[in-house]
Parts: structure tokens; C-alpha cells; sequence
């Protein structure tokens, strides 16, 4: 038998100063069980950091065609495809061919060895933004991850502070490519 999604509830006070974004986002995420705390972190701060008003999640690791993150067009077209992770570069430069904007939210493990392989390869997708997370930052939201989830989130000059529980974590937000 199949175990069930966990069903994660989020509100995210975010005041993106770079953007002039002030919202109060709020989002019912299933996380499927192969996916990682981390990778559901990671989620979270790319809705976050890429929120728009028609800003969705997609069926996730559940739909290999989808991203984790998507806006459509009325007409069904996709705006933007929001990938978190590692992802293949092919998977990128398929999308960026079919969406007017692609961010990537890269983190994980192997981040540094990825940027290696597959920053030339991808250098000459125009519509491709790269922002990195700093694993430790990412670790410690991993680490105080509940099923509801309440944070509220600053970005100012390319700084997000994150406050948890009364306690407030920081990182820088490494622009790799393209921009915010």
C-alpha cells in the first residue's frame, strides 16, 4: 500500500523589499513521500521568492511533465516554470523554450559540483534565472519544518531574513543568473 502525502499548511508573511512585494501568502502543499523536508523547504522559499498573483503549485514529483511552480496564461500557456533542486539542464532549456520566464531555486547537496557541470550549458537560455539558497540556511528551516508552517519573510539588497518561532535565520540570495 501506497503511503499518503503529507499535507503541509503555510503562512508566509512576505515584505520583498528588492521587489515591493508586501503579502500574506497562504497554501495548503502536499509533500509526496519520497520528497525530502529539504526539497519541501525549498518549495516554500521559491513560492516565496517568486510569489505573483497567479502563482500555483503543480502536482510536483507526482507529474514528471510539471514543475514545482507554475503561472499560466488564460489561454493555458505558461508564463513562468519554477523548478527547485538540481534538475537535469536538457529539462531547463525544454522548458525555456516553452515558458516566457524559468527560475531555478537550485539547492541541495550537490550544488556546487551542478554549477560546475551546467553553468556554461545553460549561460545562453535568455530566460533563465539561477538563485542559489545557502544549504545551512536551508537546514535549519528543514529542521524546525511542522506541518504548519508560519514564517514571516523579509528580502532587502539581496539579503532573506527569516523569522521562525521567534527566531530570525538569514542568508544571502546568490543571484548565479539572469535577475530577480
Amino acid at each position: 500500500m501506497a503511503l499518503p502525502a503529507t499535507i503541509h499548511r503555510a503562512t508566509i508573511e512576505v515584505s520583498d523589499v528588492d521587489r515591493s512585494l508586501y503579502q500574506r501568502l497562504e497554501a495548503t502543499v502536499a509533500r509526496h513521500p519520497s520528497e525530502t523536508a529539504e526539497r519541501m523547504v525549498g518549495r516554500l522559499l521559491a513560492y516565496a521568492l517568486c510569489y505573483s498573483e497567479d502563482l500555483n503549485f503543480t502536482r510536483g514529483i507526482c507529474a514528471g511533465d510539471e514543475p514545482d511552480l507554475w503561472s499560466k496564461e488564460p489561454d493555458g500557456r505558461v508564463r513562468e516554470w519554477i523548478e527547485v533542486g538540481l534538475p537535469d539542464p536538457d529539462r531547463l532549456r525544454k522548458a525555456a523554450r516553452h515558458a516566457e520566464r524559468v527560475v531555478l531555486v537550485a539547492s541541495g547537496g550537490g550544488l556546487n559540483r551542478w554549477l560546475e557541470q551546467n553553468r556554461a550549458k545553460l549561460a545562453g537560455i535568455d530566460n533563465l534565472v539561477i538563485i542559489t539558497l545557502d544549504r545551512p540556511f536551508v537546514a535549519r528551516l528543514t529542521d524546525k519544518l511542522q506541518r504548519v508552517v508560519d514564517w514571516s519573510l523579509t528580502v532587502t539588497e539581496g539579503v532573506i531574513y527569516l523569522t521562525l518561532e521567534g527566531e530570525t535565520f538569514e542568508s544571502p540570495l546568490w543571484m548565479v543568473q539572469g535577475e530577480r
